[in-house]
């Protein structure tokens, strides 16, 4: 028959099993707050919201707006002096260009418009008298209208003379783009309806309600057109408090 355990020799067995749960109970505990040895903490950090452990607030695509544009027949687009959109087929066919933009207000706009003419003759396509139009809508309901400034730029054929053509060009301003260039003496836009400019069929499967197509006086002879406007929403505030980081030197900005 063996010996019975001393009493000393229990309480320390006791002693040491005690030690081991509470040491476990202590593990489980960080391992539901911070995760896993080499793992990311629970709380707090990461990407959701947009926000880390340090209080940075990061924008998303919820803080995102679509912008939908037609020009007839090219345009370029800048926001607040940064290059924005391009249209991506030069004149012909067509088409409708919808990008997301994270905004920022005031939001300045300016938009470079052009028809398709020949900058000698200002006549198209041969012999033919072309028009214009533009039309844009972004995705917090500002849209294009008579409240736009719209200067143009070249002129032709001057009289509509299809005959014996001839062109007027005004210098581009510099830095038309630019959020403090002067257009205070610019006319307003002129709107026109839809069944004049006569819009091709990508038009109709985007998102213009709301929106007019505009240009200057002349739909027919005036050819290269810049549209400005700015658009003020005192009530608005940043939600994200970082800014971007990433290198675009070396992209054209002109």
């Amino acid at each position: 028959m063996s010996a019975s355990p001393s009493p000393r020799r229990f309480a320390n067995t006791f002693r040491l099993v005690s030690l081991v749960a509470v040491a476990g109970a202590l593990l489980l505990g960080a391992i539901a707050q911070d995760g896993p040895p080499g793992g990311k903490k629970k709380g707090g950090g990461g990407k959701k919201g947009g926000g880390d452990s340090k209080g940075l607030i990061k924008p998303t695509m919820a803080d995102t707006i679509k912008v939908n544009v037609y020009a007839d027949n090219w345009f370029v687009l800048y926001i607040n002096g940064r290059l924005t959109a391009v249209d991506s087929i030069p004149f012909t066919p067509h088409n409708v260009i919808s990008v997301d933009i994270l905004p920022e207000y005031p939001m300045t706009i300016a938009v470079m418009a052009k028809d398709n003419a020949d900058p000698k003759t200002g006549l198209e396509y041969g012999d033919h008298l072309g028009d214009g139009g533009f039309i844009i809508k972004f995705g917090d309901g500002s849209v294009s209208n008579a409240t736009w400034k719209a200067k143009n730029f070249f002129k032709g054929p001057l009289n509509g003379d299809v005959k014996n053509p001839r062109v007027e060009h005004t210098p581009i301003p510099e830095k038309w783009w630019a959020v403090d260039f002067d257009d205070s003496t610019w006319a307003n836009a002129k709107e026109f309806s839809e069944e004049r400019v006569n819009p091709k069929e990508p038009f109709y499967a985007a998102d213009f309600k709301g929106a007019k197509f505009i240009w200057s006086n002349d739909l027919d002879l005036d050819n290269t057109i810049i549209f400005r406007t700015r658009v003020e929403k005192p009530e608005w505030k940043q939600r994200w408090n970082t800014k971007p980081e990433l290198d675009v030197s070396g992209a054209p900005a002109k």
